[in-house]
């Protein structure tokens, strides 16, 4: 509508990608950073506020609820992703990211595609899990690459999500708590402020999610009914059919047992 009112802002608002750019910096709420992106920044605008989420494109019969949670910022290619917070006193690592996740609730994910990702929250039905005896719904920290809905292999539905591994608690658990992290900013004051949950999390008793995000990072936390435990399946996707393709988005999903 700006645009429309005369030549002068047209070309301000139409042409100079440059503004789009400081908006998406702005509303997103990470840092201005010098990575070249591969659409127009005004794309990257529209893909990130117009509404729209990884279950409009697939699953929707599957879809119940979602929330906007933010946007954080990965500038190194390695990824934290864990069910377990506070963080355990020594990073998993040499050996397998299935092992890794099935031993200790956390993995490393190596070649995660650097920039602003997006995270949503997810409620959707199961069993979209593979356990079919749950007739319940499960909620999904759903993150990605801030030009994913924008690519082609996207839009295709040539590249899709595919397990890395999974954790399986077979008793009753109070809450149900995932986070995504960049490792190299673990130390950062942001961080560990989002890793000491209690001081975010909801009170007992109150069953809303609440979702905390950093600048590197987002965390989620949940206050749960009776249960005998948790499933908790980690998944990405890749750029490309190759296992050694970059992650472009990730989805940590829990179900109660």
């Amino acid at each position: 509508m700006l645009g429309s009112s005369c030549r002068w802002f047209r070309h301000t608002i139409l042409e100079q990608d440059s503004v789009w750019k400081y908006a998406c910096v702005r509303d997103l709420q990470v840092p201005l950073f010098p990575q070249q992106v591969s659409f127009k920044w005004i794309q990257l605008y529209l893909s990130a506020f117009d509404g729209s989420h990884s279950y409009l494109f697939r699953q929707q019969d599957k879809h119940i609820d979602w929330m906007k949670i933010g946007a954080f910022f990965l500038d190194s290619s390695a990824g934290l992703l864990t069910a377990k917070l506070p963080l355990l006193p020594r990073l998993p690592g040499g050996e397998s990211v299935e092992k890794m996740l099935q031993t200790t609730g956390s993995c490393i994910l190596n070649n995660i595609k650097t920039g602003v990702w997006i995270a949503d929250l997810q409620l959707v039905r199961c069993p979209v899990c593979n356990l079919d005896t749950c007739e319940g719904i499960m909620q999904t920290l759903d993150a990605r690459h801030i030009e994913l809905f924008l690519t082609e292999g996207y839009k295709s539905g040539s590249w899709d999500y595919k397990e890395i591994g999974s954790y399986d608690i077979r008793d009753h658990m109070d809450k149900a708590t995932v986070a995504i992290f960049d490792t190299k900013h673990l130390k950062d004051r942001p961080a560990t402020e989002v890793f000491d949950v209690k001081a975010w999390a909801a009170k007992p008793g109150d069953c809303k999610p609440r979702a905390r995000i950093a600048c590197h990072g987002v965390a989620l936390n949940t206050n749960l009914q009776e249960n005998d435990g948790l499933y908790v399946r980690f998944l990405a996707m890749r750029a490309g059919k190759e296992d050694d393709s970059e992650v472009v988005s990730i989805r940590i999903s829990q179900q109660l047992l």
